[in-house]
């Protein structure tokens, strides 16, 4: 949960979910689906939070299961332009922030990390479109857990708490042979104690990356109940560090994308992890200046889809893992614009599903529900895909010592940034030589006394001017 201090200077408003007008580049809406009277839970006003998608594989529809305030809703999308609410697994409380999903075989696992009388839920969903059957609900697995990941026949649980409070950091559960009861097989807790809690993990054969929170990412060796967690390296130190939140692997296994949740508005990392004795930093990218990322998906062998707090999907082509390009988005968040002091930046994309077989990618909204989205044209796009804010941001604001200028330009230029005092005397300028895509400009403003300064940006197509505030 974070807090966003930002300049926003929007080129068209945001309307309400209902008008279904979104700002977007090659994605393409297809489909939306909401619940009218769910109720918001009231810390941070989130209705709805992860999202996956299953393909029934004896009449090949496709569904949609996104968490909801009070449980889990299972949503046909095989005609997107008209998703169809086929059934609702209530959960075992309400007024819930958390809620995760993920499949294996006909079996739907979902779990919440929200605290006091809250459960474990299993269904088996071969009776739909009918209904789904829960075959387990209880506390004898487990009570809470923040995220799941199913590789092979195992779930990885992390941050898991059982009903008496023994804690784990991360545990693993065989699958096998019935995946109506899961059992534990170990916990990471055996055998490291760092991290203290693992947020999330991709998992990949026997590889196993850990986003660790504040203790930065970790990957392990599992292979198999009997043998200990080995641990194969760690990356606790880097650019633009926070809250190390999720990631995910390019197919070839060379890059890994990962995020960083709080503070907001830190950049995306491409990492070099061909080499798990040297891990190296390719790149720190973003969307949009002050956004949040949230969750990394892949398509194909070079395409990220990001799920971004207060920016909606955003699709990025990584076939050069230094140089990642954003190449489209689709902005379901209608609230920007709004307040964003902190709690209200906990609005926009939780999560996305890109692995039906139809192509179409399903995306959750905190607050507007599940939407059904065709991105192949950002993913056969190679052009950068311009920005849906105004091409020049300035944070953080009010700022202490050194601000960042984020640009977004639709082609490589020389750009001049130009300091004025209150009273209008110029005060600063440099000029800078900048290619396609987003720059980010630490400017150097030590030497600056506080109070109000305007930066004025100008290219050679545009002129821009934010208004600073720098305080002692």
């Amino acid at each position: 949960m974070k807090k966003t201090v930002t300049i926003f200077i929007s080129l068209l408003s945001c309307l309400a979910a209902g008008a279904q007008n979104y700002q977007s580049q090659n994605v393409s809406l297809l489909g939306h689906w909401y619940e009218p009277s769910m109720q918001a839970e009231p810390n941070y006003g989130i209705k709805y939070q992860g999202v996956w998608g299953w393909k029934n594989p004896v009449d090949n529809r496709e569904y949609g299961i996104i968490g909801g305030n009070d449980g889990y809703y299972f949503i046909e999308v095989t005609n997107p332009a008209t998703p169809v609410l086929r059934d609702k697994v209530t959960g075992c409380r309400t007024d819930c922030i958390w809620h995760e999903i993920k499949t294996y075989d006909k079996y739907v696992y979902m779990v919440s990390d929200d605290g006091g009388n809250n459960c474990f839920q299993i269904a088996d969903m071969s009776y739909l479109p009918d209904s789904v059957h829960i075959v387990h609900q209880g506390t004898s697995i487990f009570e809470q857990c923040h995220t799941i990941f199913v590789d092979g026949h195992y779930l990885y649980g992390g941050s898991v708490t059982k009903a008496n409070n023994t804690y784990y950091s991360m545990a693993v559960y065989d699958l096998l042979p019935n995946p109506e009861l899961p059992t534990l097989v170990r916990t990471l807790n055996q055998d490291f104690n760092i991290p203290g809690t693992v947020h999330d993990m991709f998992v990949r054969n026997d590889t196993v990356f850990a986003s660790g929170g504040y203790d930065g990412l970790y990957i392990y060796k599992f292979t198999g109940p009997s043998t200990p967690f080995q641990q194969l390296a760690t990356f606790t130190q880097y650019s633009e560090q926070g809250y190390n939140h999720s990631s995910v692997l390019s197919p070839d296994g060379n890059t890994l994308i990962f995020m960083d949740e709080v503070p907001a508005g830190l950049g995306v990392k491409s990492l070099d992890v061909s080499n798990l004795g040297n891990l190296t930093m390719n790149q720190v990218f973003r969307s949009t200046q002050g956004c949040t990322p949230h969750n990394p998906y892949m398509i194909g062998a070079n395409t990220l889809v990001a799920a971004y707090y207060q920016d909606g999907l955003q699709v990025f082509n990584f076939s050069n893992p230094s140089n990642v390009v954003r190449t489209g988005y689709f902005d379901t968040d209608t609230l920007n614009g709004v307040n964003n002091n902190y709690p209200d930046p906990y609005h926009g994309c939780w999560g996305a599903y890109v692995d039906l077989p139809s192509g179409n990618v399903l995306a959750s909204d905190m607050q507007n529900g599940l939407y059904v989205l065709d991105v192949s044209s950002a993913i056969t796009s190679v052009q950068p895909a311009q920005s849906h804010v105004n091409q020049v941001q300035a944070y953080p604001n009010p700022f202490n010592n050194n601000f960042s200028i984020n640009l977004g330009l639709d082609k490589a230029q020389a750009i001049t940034y130009t300091i004025f005092d209150h009273t209008g005397r110029s005060i600063k300028q440099v000029r800078e030589n900048l290619p396609a895509g987003n720059s980010l400009l630490e400017v150097q403003a030590e030497e600056l006394a506080a109070g109000h300064y305007t930066v004025q940006v100008e290219g050679d197509s545009f002129a821009e001017t934010v208004k600073l505030v720098k305080v002692k």
